[in-house]
C-alpha cells in the first residue's frame, strides 16, 4: 500500500506505517527542522512544505497511486493546553486535509488528533468524510496500549471506501448501519460527537490485540511483547544537546510508532482479505 503523509512531523507515524508493510510515496510538512529529518530518513520521497499549496493532481502525477492518506492535523485548536478556539483558530487545517482527500481519492484515510477534538470537531470530521463516501470509525488508543510508560490518549480516525472515495464499501456500510440500528433500538437521539465521547472514546471496554500485544482497560492491565526501555535520562533543562528544543517539539507532536504500526497491520490484514 502506498501512503501520502500529511503533517508528517518527524516521520514517526510514517515509520510505523512502514513497519506495517506500507510505502511512503509523499510527505507534507511545514516545520524546517522536521523537513531536515524527513529528507535524511526519506531522501527520495517527494515533499511539499505547505498543505495549502498541495494539489491532488500534482500528487498523483508525481507519486502515482495513493492507497492511504495519513495525517495528524494540527491539534492546537482542540488541545486543553491551548485556548481551544476550534474552527476560529488559524491552525485549524482539517479543511485543507479534507480538500486533499477529495482530490486524491485514496481508498483509506487515517487521521489522528488529541481527545479534545471529540466534543469540538470530531462530528464535523466524520460527517465530512462520510460526505465523500467513506465509511468511518473513531477510536481512542493510548500509548500505554502498546506498553509505553505513559498514557498519551489519542483519537484515531479510520476511513475506508472501496471505490477510492466515491462510494462506501459493503463492509463499511454494514458497520455504519448496525451502529444506527443500535441507537434506534435504544431510542437514543444524540449527535455523533456525544456518542463517540461515551462509547468509541471509552478504552475501558476496548481490547487491542496484535502480534502478541494486548491491552485491557483504562485502569486495567497493559501488556506487550515489545518491552519499552527505561525512560532516557534527558531532562528538560539539559544543556549541550544539539537542537534540543526542536527535538522535544518533534517528539511532543509526534505519533507513537507502535500504535501506528498496529493500526497499519490491521488495515493490511483487511486488504489481504480482498485479494
Amino acid at each position: 500500500m502506498k501512503v501520502l503523509s500529511l503533517f508528517s512531523g518527524g516521520g514517526l507515524g510514517d515509520y510505523g506505517l512502514e513497519l506495517a508493510g506500507m510505502e511512503i510515496v509523499g510527505q507534507v510538512e511545514i516545520d524546517d527542522y522536521c523537513q531536515k529529518i524527513l529528507k535524511l530518513r526519506w531522501p527520495n520521497v517527494p515533499k511539499w512544505k505547505d498543505i495549502r499549496e498541495v494539489k491532488g493532481n500534482d500528487v498523483l502525477k508525481i507519486c502515482g497511486t495513493v492507497d492511504l492518506i495519513s495525517g495528524g492535523f494540527p491539534c492546537q485548536p482542540f488541545s486543553v493546553a491551548g485556548k481551544r478556539r476550534g474552527k476560529q483558530d488559524d491552525r485549524y487545517l482539517w479543511p485543507e486535509m479534507l480538500r486533499v482527500i477529495s482530490e486524491v481519492k485514496s481508498a483509506w484515510i487515517l487521521g489522528e488528533n488529541v481527545p479534545g477534538i471529540i466534543k469540538s470537531a470530531l462530528d464535523t470530521v466524520l460527517s465530512d468524510l462520510e460526505s465523500l463516501g467513506y465509511a468511518v470509525q473513531a477510536f481512542t488508543i493510548p500509548a500505554c496500549a502498546v506498553d509505553a510508560p505513559h498514557r498519551r490518549d489519542r483519537v484515531w480516525i479510520v476511513g475506508y471506501s472501496k471505490h477510492n472515495g466515491l462510494h462506501s464499501s459493503k463492509a463499511g456500510r454494514s458497520m455504519h448501519e448496525s451502529s444506527v440500528e443500535k441507537e434506534q433500538n435504544k431510542g437514543i437521539e444524540s449527535t455523533r460527537a456525544s456518542r463517540l465521547s461515551e462509547d468509541v472514546a471509552d478504552t475501558e471496554r476496548t481490547k487491542f490485540e496484535g502480534k502478541g500485544r494486548t491491552s485491557r482497560g483504562r485502569r486495567g492491565e497493559f501488556g506487550c511483547c515489545r518491552r519499552w526501555p527505561v525512560e532516557p535520562g534527558v531532562g528538560r533543562v539539559a544543556n549541550g544537546i544539539a537542537n534540543r528544543v526542536d527535538r522535544l517539539k518533534l517528539l511532543g507532536n509526534g505519533q507513537v510508532v507502535q500504535v501506528v504500526e498496529w493500526i497499519g497491520e490491521r488495515i493490511m490484514e483487511f486488504e489481504a482479505t480482498l485479494t
